[in-house]
């Protein structure tokens, strides 16, 4: 029997499979981050009894925001539109996680509170494109934090775990990967700060560990996970030791007895196709040695590599983006061993339900 279709525990639930709905910034919220029905009718579409979800990146503050059309929680009025997609998927039999992020310097003021300058742990120049009324534009230079203002962020999230609780999800990852945030102050190409925030692997994630811990004083730790890139240069970001520092995060991370934590192969480099450049699992076979827990793996994985990483006891789980998109019923698709909807790259950011929730399943493409 594939192990990939094998039951799995996730802190507290109990999933039917391996196959995982990776968090995919898809940009069809409305206005004022607001999930609408075709948010719902697009995770409702790839759900299934016994799945779990992982919701798009989630803006966690009013200014971490990158992308237009990002859907929030840093806001009461967002809940009911989460709850829209919550419900939605929970009526198919299936849970989602919720997942925080807050863009820092990977941003535009265009896409800022009153035009307000992005911040960051440090003030350095770097390039990366945010998402505006425009289009793919430049990153606006940010500003550092004040040492003050992290707290507050802090505070952020510990709030948007409270509004997405009341939105009826199943447990909230972090996202410390991809060059926003968390990930800025956790490399050291990016962070210069020379306060308990900068310097050692230990000041540098303590951004990260303080807001885990808020999040956790919501949701009790087993139903918190953490997203976190190793290899990740995606947004100009680089660490001249990461191999120590992550390694450090994770055995960190490991003392919470979270719910999983999920780790970005390093093949993958920002949206590229690139199994090429590094076509093995390098990021959770590492990890593993230092974290115990339920690990998640992505990047770019087919269903015999997830099997082989799964078989191998590097991940516990494996999460599936591009496929996932072109074909709502995946996990059925990979359990029957049937042809895959090829994706449509275009369409991957922003629009209308063009290439969103157009694909179709197996069986209306079969009587087609």
């Amino acid at each position: 029997m594939s192990k990939l279709f094998t039951p799995v525990k996730v802190g507290p639930h109990e999933f039917a499979h391996r196959v995982v709905l990776a968090p995919l910034t898809r940009m069809r919220a409305e206005g004022g981050a607001v999930p609408g029905p075709l948010m719902a009718q697009y995770y409702a579409q790839r759900s299934s009894p016994g799945a779990l979800l992982i919701g798009e990146a989630t803006i966690a503050a009013p200014n971490g925001n990158g992308y237009l059309g990002a859907p929030g929680l840093y806001d009461d009025s967002q809940i009911a539109g989460w709850r829209l997609v919550t419900d939605a998927v929970h009526a198919k039999g299936a849970k989602i996680f919720l997942q925080l992020y807050h863009a820092g310097r990977q941003s535009n003021s265009e896409v800022q509170p009153e035009g307000s300058q992005p911040v960051g742990p440090s003030a350095i120049p770097h390039g990366g494109v945010a998402y505006t009324k425009a289009g793919w534009v430049a990153n606006t230079p940010n500003r550092a934090l004040e040492i003050e203002e992290i707290a507050e962020l802090v505070e952020s999230f510990r709030r948007a775990a409270e509004r997405g609780l009341e939105a009826g999800f199943d447990g909230v990852e972090l996202h410390a990967a991809n060059g926003y945030l968390f990930d800025q102050f956790l490399q050291d190409g990016s962070n210069k700060r020379t306060d308990i925030y900068g310097g050692s692997f230990e000041n540098r994630a303590r951004f990260l560990l303080e807001a885990t811990r808020a999040v956790i004083s919501v949701w009790g730790s087993d139903r918190v996970a953490v997203r976190m890139g190793p290899s990740g240069s995606f947004g100009d970001m680089s660490d001249s030791d990461p191999e120590g520092l992550f390694t450090y995060v994770a055995t960190e991370l490991g003392k919470l007895n979270l719910a999983y934590l999920h780790l970005i192969e390093p093949r993958v480099r920002g949206n590229l196709d690139d199994e090429t450049r590094n076509p093995n699992p390098v990021a959770s076979q590492l990890i593993r040695k230092f974290y115990s827990g339920t690990i998640i793996a992505a990047g770019g994985f087919k269903a015999a590599s997830a099997e082989a990483l799964i078989t191998a006891g590097d991940a516990d789980l494996v999460a599936f983006g591009r496929d996932f998109i072109a074909n709502p019923d995946l996990p059925e698709r990979l359990r029957r061993r049937l042809p895959l909807n090829p994706y449509d790259r275009e369409t991957f950011f922003g629009g209308t339900d063009v290439g969103y929730v157009d694909y179709p399943f197996h069986e209306e493409r079969a009587a087609a």
